[in-house]
């Protein structure tokens, strides 16, 4: 009997990780108890410290919210500033993250004491990374956080954003995804005023305010989140086109985490990785991380670049 009801709590627990408010009936049907069961079982966890907020009244709701301690047996302050730390600078560009570590920053952020958040914004503002190359726009860590929040909940929120011709609006979106392409960070989100999909550079999003109204998931058109992504850029004008023929099939070129959503298979033998860009330099960086021989179609201005920077490659290498 303890070994289950411990089981239950664990299951109780991840289930109040996974989104910002249960009704006390939803938690019993998925745990399959009474409600008055879910109601010992979340005075039990906050007996262990976890801060679980609710609701009076016949429907009920809990959430997990910031307490004033950190569940104990878990993270003590130090882990907790480490981690978070560590989660945001990866969030931020310098080693690149999964899925799943944005899912863990959003956890992280949601419950993390008040008192610690100074320190981390410190540790993060105080502490530099080496990097040996202009890897370009950075997404903010925090601005991160609160859309993988946004993403996981559905709620609508609002930004700033800033076109590729420098024209800044306002936008209200139900977000649903966010995706890496590269060292560019995207959400991908159906605009409430265009009643259509958009992608939105995160470099680009300021003021991004959660609005506390909720929406529900849209079926996405055109499979994957990266493929819907992909496609979008693939279409969408840039300053200087590149598309280079690569002889090599697409899944091993996908291999590289800076082109997985650049790719079109023309063959088993062959694909096709778009490198356009509005950078001459990051067309340069894409190209180089080919590892197959390729042709490319290209703008005389990209061509000029790449032949300016082989001669001086060449005249280096004597």
């Amino acid at each position: 009997m303890t070994s289950d009801m411990t089981a239950r709590m664990l299951r109780l627990l991840s289930l109040l990780q996974t989104r910002r408010e249960w009704s006390g009936a939803d938690l019993a049907d998925r745990l399959e108890v009474t409600v008055r069961t879910v109601r010992r079982d979340i005075d039990r966890l906050r007996d262990l410290g976890y801060p679980v907020d609710s609701a009076r009244g016949h429907a009920s709701g809990y959430r997990l919210a910031a307490g004033t301690d950190l569940p104990p047996l878990l993270l003590d302050d130090e882990e907790a500033v480490a981690i978070a730390v560590a989660l945001r600078t990866a969030a931020g560009g310098l080693t690149g993250i999964e899925e799943t570590a944005l899912r863990a920053l959003a956890k992280l952020e949601q419950v993390l004491p008040r008192r610690l958040r100074p320190q981390v914004t410190a540790l993060q503002h105080a502490v530099a990374g080496i990097a040996w190359e202009d890897r370009g726009p950075r997404a903010d860590p925090a601005l991160l956080a609160t859309l993988a929040l946004a993403c996981r909940d559905h709620e609508i929120i609002t930004f700033d954003y800033t076109t590729r011709t420098a024209t800044t609006a306002p936008r209200r979106v139900e977000p649903q995804h966010i995706v890496a392409s590269g060292d560019l960070w995207y959400l991908l989100a159906h605009d409430t005023a265009r009643d259509d999909w958009r992608i939105f550079r995160l470099d680009r999003i300021t003021g991004p305010a959660l609005t506390g109204h909720r929406a529900p998931a849209r079926d996405l058109p055109g499979g994957s989140p990266a493929a819907f992504v992909a496609a979008r850029l693939s279409a969408a004008p840039t300053r200087h086109r590149a598309v280079a023929t690569v002889h090599a099939p697409a899944d091993r070129v996908a291999r590289s985490r800076r082109l997985a959503t650049r790719i079109r298979p023309v063959d088993s033998a062959t694909c096709l990785v778009d490198a356009s860009d509005d950078s001459l330099t990051r067309i340069a960086q894409t190209l180089a991380g080919l590892t197959a021989d390729y042709t490319l179609d290209a703008d005389p201005d990209v061509l000029d670049h790449l032949g300016g920077a082989a001669r001086r490659i060449l005249h280096a290498a004597g």
